[in-house]
């Protein structure tokens, strides 16, 4: 079973009015854990970073406008996760994954229903309602530091989320190769995309 553990950063929290700016991805195998490859790019946006953006997340308007443009960006992530992938990323249902699908929406980026897990869903399978369940509550009650890491980098918040996911992934699979929690099926970028199709996959 292989996981495509991901990270998006953003200019601000809405995907109506913001814009994808960095892509971090890691490949795994269930079972042996070990990160088999893995993705990043800076993605171009027509608008400055905003200030506050650039100080969270250390990322500066040169990497940006160093960047892949949008469409190749997406076409780069998605060949990289495969139709045979499961996608995790942590609150995802609710900020990774309305991202891509507005920002694919209003770029005409045809898309595709993926297999896809919150690893905040992980989060509450192993600890319920108790505390919050944020990376950083997770990364805390799991043991792992953030020591050497920049969050809100999307490459080191991938890093994390690969080291803590594989931590409750082992502590709440009771039987190998089943799924700890189940996943869900949301719109993703499509694979066979190129930077001119405009139609569905």
């Amino acid at each position: 079973m292989t996981l495509t553990i991901f990270d998006l950063e953003t200019t601000g929290l809405s995907p109506s009015n913001n814009e994808i700016i960095q892509i971090a991805a890691a490949r795994v195998q269930v079972g042996n854990w070990m990160v088999e490859d893995v993705f990043d790019t800076f993605v171009r946006i027509d608008r400055r970073v905003p200030r506050f953006i650039t100080s969270l997340t250390g990322i500066t308007q040169a990497q940006v406008d160093g960047g892949l443009g949008f469409n190749d960006a997406l076409s780069r992530f998605a060949a990289f996760a495969g139709s045979d992938s499961t996608l995790i990323a942590h609150n995802g249902r609710r900020f990774d994954m309305p991202f891509l699908r507005e920002q694919c929406a209003r770029r005409g980026f045809p898309v595709a229903e993926a297999r896809f897990i919150d690893s905040c869903s992980l989060s509450r399978a192993v600890w319920g309602g108790r505390g919050g369940h944020g990376l950083d509550a997770v990364l805390a009650r799991l043991g792992l530091s953030t020591a050497g890491c920049r969050r809100h980098d999307a490459r080191a918040d991938v890093a994390l989320l690969a080291r803590a996911v594989r931590k409750m992934w082992i502590s709440l699979d009771t039987e190998s190769g089943q799924w700890p929690v189940d996943p869900i099926h949301l719109p993703f970028p499509c694979a066979s995309a190129s930077s001119v199709i405009q139609t569905p996959c």
